[in-house]
């Protein structure tokens, strides 16, 4: 490897490291979402209590507020404006500081307690300024500009406006202590006084209120989740009932019914959940009754076939012999009639007996007789009673051994071996090899074409082909997995074939609805896979050619007993749906017996 193909390999792995990363993370945000309908019912209840709270707690607080800080100023401005009228009013025009200074010390030790600030002229023009807290109080620096300035502004007198002067107030903040401060002029001429008040107890009342209203608050959001989990679970609780009854109907127990109360929507969502199932149940019943009288008619017309048949058979070996004698024992104008007779009854035993088949699968009767097997031999053996020995090649070692069931086995490769003999001409080659449990389980191998899942057979087209990364079989966990490929040297299968090829009766061409086979070989031989636990796939070589690929477990009775629970399940499901028996045909149907298998 190159240095430029080393780089590309790593700028490769870590762009796929980051994409593996981002989508990762992708996955988890996706899970964090709000997934679940019960948790969106919690949050979307608890936003709206949340914001019902705290618009409540809002208004109130608010509300409070005005309230509390009005009814404080207007008592301390109440109470201001009494103390200015008779104290401030009794001083003389032109007053003293020390008359000043004892009157805002009479003024302050009001009710209210605030600090008071007059200021006036002496007798001999100067300004004089009292403060009730001394030089180092309340003083004139601490009035805003703008409320010193209302104060001393001379209003108009006019017949609403009595008085010259008026009494203003505002509210400041100083040191993170809410303060009122007023002021007012004396009535016909006097000092100007001013007024400082805290209103630092109503904030602390304020702030424990608003901490209350918090406190509220939240327990009333952590209610609103009670409840509203509560809700939840009372509306869900129909949701989830539902699902589960849903869930049931989907595992085939169509007799699930929701138990209705009430008439809400919930009730009447129930009542169409019932009412549904209810006609699935009849449905299914009737399909089901239909489908066993299908079955019966095809088994019984294959039985009551067999007896006349026997006896034209009969006739027909006769017949035969006699036109292997040598004497002539029949005339040479009747000789090409006797031979279409005698082909024609071969190939009508040859549909019986696969119709025959078919029912047993159908019906879930086919049996399966384990033993241990060399899968060497077994080919060896099919292909030798068969006399293909000059016609198929064998690629197989012996001591690769299986526990499966050797009538069954040699059905499936005398159909797969002689599809690929009539439609891909010889040599047929025949490969055979074993996979590990841990290399079946991983499900690598390459792309796979064809319908393995089909249940039915096509013997008119030509063998299909699977490469060796067909898909994974179904091997059992611990003993592996036996895979045997039967590759022909024909032109290959139609792509639009492939997914009909295990179809039953199914005929590549239209031109020749009309074959030597049955139609029914391949769909025989996929239910004989399926009822291993194994799997057949078909494609087309590269090189050429059709192959199919046969998986089989090494040993089948690992799954003999879950398959019957799943049986017994699926007929007790079918009973309750409509009475019939429940016997389910193709993979799921086939019941797998330690006991004596049909004879085909």
């Amino acid at each position: 490897m190159t240095q430029k193909q080393q780089e590309q390999q790593e700028h490769q792995a870590h762009h796929g490291g980051s994409r593996g990363w981002s989508a990762a993370r992708k996955g988890v945000w996706s899970r964090l979402r709000f997934t679940s309908l019960r948790l969106r019912l919690v949050v979307v209840f608890g936003l709206v209590a949340l914001t019902a709270a705290v618009s409540a707690s809002g208004i109130a607080y608010w509300l409070n507020r005005e309230a509390v800080l009005t009814r404080t100023q207007d008592a301390v401005l109440g109470d201001f404006e009494q103390e200015m009228q008779n104290r401030a009013g009794a001083l003389p025009e032109r007053p003293t500081q020390e008359e000043l200074q004892y009157t805002a010390g009479q003024m302050a030790n009001s009710s209210q307690r605030f600090s008071v600030l007059l200021i006036a002229e002496d007798p001999h023009g100067r300004t004089v300024y009292g403060s009730s807290g001394g030089l180092s109080g309340f003083s004139l620096q601490d009035v805003p500009v703008s409320l010193r300035e209302a104060v001393n502004e001379r209003q108009k007198i006019t017949s609403t406006n009595k008085h010259a002067y008026h009494l203003y107030w505002q509210r400041i903040v100083a040191g993170d202590t809410p303060y009122l401060v007023a002021g007012t002029r004396t009535i016909g001429g006097g000092p100007t006084g001013f007024m400082l008040k805290s209103l630092e107890p109503e904030a602390k009342d304020l702030n424990s209120l608003a901490w209350s209203l918090g406190i509220a608050t939240g327990l009333a959001l952590i209610g609103s989740a009670l409840l509203a989990q509560a809700l939840a679970t009372t509306v869900l609780k129909p949701v989830q009932r539902l699902g589960t009854a849903a869930r049931r109907l989907g595992e085939g127990k169509l007799d699930t019914r929701l138990r209705v109360s009430g008439t809400d929507e919930l009730a009447d969502l129930s009542r169409t959940f019932n009412k549904a199932a209810e006609a699935l149940e009849k449905r299914v019943a009737d399909m089901a009754a239909r489908d066993e009288a299908s079955r019966r008619f095809v088994a019984d017309m294959s039985h009551e076939l067999r007896t006349p048949l026997t006896a034209i058979t009969a006739v027909t070996e006769v017949l035969e012999e006699e036109l292997e004698f040598e004497g002539g024992g029949i005339a040479p104008m009747v000789e090409p009639a006797v031979r279409l007779v005698v082909s024609e009854t071969r190939r009508l035993n040859d549909l019986v007996e696969n119709l025959m088949e078919v029912t047993r699968f159908d019906a879930g009767t086919a049996r399966l007789v384990l033993d241990d097997v060399d899968i060497a031999d077994q080919i060896t053996a099919c292909i030798d009673a068969r006399a293909w020995l000059d016609a198929v090649e064998l690629d197989a070692e012996r001591g690769i051994h299986a526990r499966i069931d050797p009538r069954r086995l040699d059905v499936i490769l005398a159909n797969l071996i002689g599809n690929a003999l009539k439609h891909g001409g010889s040599p047929v080659r025949v490969s055979v090899r074993e996979e590990s449990g841990a290399e079946d389980g991983d499900g690598s191998g390459g792309d796979h074409t064809g319908a393995g899942s089909a249940t039915g057979g096509a013997e008119e087209v030509a063998g299909e082909v699977a490469d060796d990364g067909a898909e994974p079989g179904t091997g059992t966990e611990d003993g592996g997995t036996v895979i045997i490929e039967v590759r022909d040297q024909g032109p290959g299968i139609p792509e639009d074939v492939l997914p009909h090829v295990f179809d039953r009766f199914y005929k590549a061409s239209a031109s020749r609805p009309r074959s030597e086979g049955s139609g029914l070989g391949l769909s025989i031989a996929m239910e004989n896979a399926h009822a291993h636990g194994g799997e057949i796939t078909a494609a087309n070589a590269p090189g050429g050619g059709a192959v199919f690929t046969l998986r089989l477990p090494r040993d089948v009775s690992a799954l003999m007993e879950e398959d019957t629970k799943n049986t017994e399940n699926t007929e007790n499901a079918r009973k309750r749906a409509g009475g019939t028996s429940g016997k389910a045909g193709g993979k799921g149907g086939t019941r797998r017996e330690n006991a004596e298998g049909d004879d085909r």
